[in-house]
């Protein structure tokens, strides 16, 4: 793959060491944004190439085509409408939460370079389609305890915030990626905290049963409850 240039950062003057850090970190981003759209990222990336802000890797200029501009936003609109369709939204998730790996992997490649190209879609596959799929699981999460709790009823508020998220994000990745890699680790940190805090919860909460001693019959035949039983 060829170098990519981004007319913002002076990519002529860094020196090839940073600017394959800054295309990983670009990747990250933009991968991250597809957890929560998986085509707006890609529609982003298709503008801003087609502008010529950035250069994409060679390989990758069919992303700048007309062809892939009107593609990309059909398919965005499709997306975002059907979230908000109840119960429609939770049948994408099911869908989008094994193509955001593709997706993610698919949208980072293009902005990894320096390397052998096995080692840059090895990269793109760590870091894009695994960020992706993480931040995809994490918005299941959000739907399903929406989808529990409001039935459904609050799902668009998600939904409009999961494309917003996605869209600022995307922007970010490419203009100012350092920092939308910071904001993406703080996600995963949030998130981790949240399902530790979960299972911690199940583990306090599940023994209060256990405590109970079994009723005994004495030899007259009166069954005695300890009093043990219900110290919990």
């Amino acid at each position: 793959m060829s170098m990519i240039s981004l007319t913002g950062l002076a990519a002529g003057a860094m020196d090839p060491a940073w600017t394959t850090i800054v295309g990983i970190l670009m990747g990250f981003g933009l991968a991250s944004a597809c957890g929560f759209r998986l085509f707006v990222p890609m529609l982003i990336t298709s503008m801003v190439a087609r502008s010529g802000v950035v250069t994409l890797s060679s390989g990758f200029d069919w992303m700048a085509s007309d062809v892939a501009l009107f593609a990309f936003a059909a398919a965005t609109v499709v997306e975002i409408a059907g979230y908000y369709v109840p119960w429609v939204d939770n049948l994408l998730d099911t869908i989008a939460t094994p193509a955001a790996a593709i997706a993610g992997t698919l949208v980072a490649a293009p902005f990894i370079t320096g390397m052998d190209p096995s080692l840059e879609w090895l990269i793109a596959a760590i870091v894009g389609g695994g960020s992706a799929t993480g931040i995809q699981l994490f918005t299941v999460g959000t739907r399903a305890v929406s989808t529990l709790t409001t039935g459904g009823l609050g799902n668009p508020v998600v939904s409009t915030a999961e494309a917003g998220a996605s869209t600022v994000l995307a922007g970010m990745a490419l203009f100012v990626p350092i920092l939308a890699a910071l904001i993406v680790i703080g996600l995963f940190v949030m998130f981790f905290k949240l399902v530790r805090r979960r299972k911690l919860t199940r583990m306090q909460d599940g023994p209060s049963h256990a405590s109970l001693k079994p009723a005994a019959e004495s030899d007259d035949g009166v069954i005695t409850v300890s009093s043990d039983a219900f110290d919990a």
